[in-house]
């Protein structure tokens, strides 16, 4: 049986992964937030249950982390974009293939709540119910945000107007 510490490594080039989408290719930025999560999980395992899953609790820690980043700065994150890592990828194959810097500007658009929900599902393959543990949010609202944020790339993307909704609290 591996222990924690081998475990969690295993793990780290998944949340390198999310880091990087959720600030945007800010690289330094994002390792900072990797290593403050592995800190972290690292320092309280004795908190992480054996019977949960591991990779929903580092996920958690690092979305917490984020979140906390976002109100220390008083203000929603303005990120910087890295251009050479977008040239890392290839588009696939399409009758109408868009760009990937179209597709991240369409993204970056997004409200950041349908954002996380967006990178938690698609790119990190989690289920509905990790995401709404990760993000201690109902499951329905997990899938209500994903259907809005994949509606808002859709029409973003094909060029339709832009909805811009207020948040009323």
């Amino acid at each position: 049986m591996q222990s924690i510490e081998q475990q969690v490594v295993e793990h780290i080039p998944r949340l390198r992964r999310y880091s990087r989408a959720l600030l945007r290719g800010d690289v330094a930025a994002a390792d900072d937030l990797v290593q403050d999560c592995l800190e972290r999980a690292l320092s309280r395992q004795r908190l992480w249950r054996r019977d949960s899953d591991l990779r929903a609790w580092l996920f958690t820690i690092m979305h917490n982390l984020y979140v906390n980043r976002l109100r220390r700065a008083g203000h929603e994150a303005t990120l910087a974009q890295a251009p050479e890592e977008i040239e890392e990828f290839a588009a696939p194959p399409a009758a109408d293939p868009v760009s990937l810097l179209e597709l991240e500007r369409a993204f970056s658009r997004l409200h950041p709540d349908q954002r996380e929900i967006l990178l938690l599902v698609a790119l990190e393959g989690l289920s509905y119910q990790q995401v709404a543990t990760i993000l201690s949010v109902p499951e329905g609202t997990v899938m209500s945000r994903l259907a809005r944020g994949r509606e808002r790339l859709r029409r973003a993307l094909e060029g339709g107007a832009e909805v811009t909704l207020r948040r009323i609290k």
